[in-house]
């Protein structure tokens, strides 16, 4: 490692990206990999892995709020 580095010309926060804009790989269990692999093999309509998780999830978010509101 040198002992000097010369930052003149460097710009700051060139790379950096608020924690909102990074997309973070999320690792499903095996088992719920497999299930939802096979519902999307048994339909016929073109679905992805993606469009299935999140729209199970928005579906979770919707029932929790209705239970809070209870």
């Amino acid at each position: 490692m040198r002992e000097e580095y010369d930052f003149s010309n460097a710009v700051q926060g060139k790379f950096y990206r608020p924690i909102e804009e990074l997309d973070i790989p999320i690792y499903l269990d095996k088992d719920i990999k497999e299930f939802l692999m096979s519902k999307i093999k048994n339909n016929s309509k073109e679905f992805s892995l993606n469009s299935i998780v999140n729209a199970l999830l928005k579906q979770d978010i919707e029932i929790s709020k209705k239970l809070s509101y209870s």
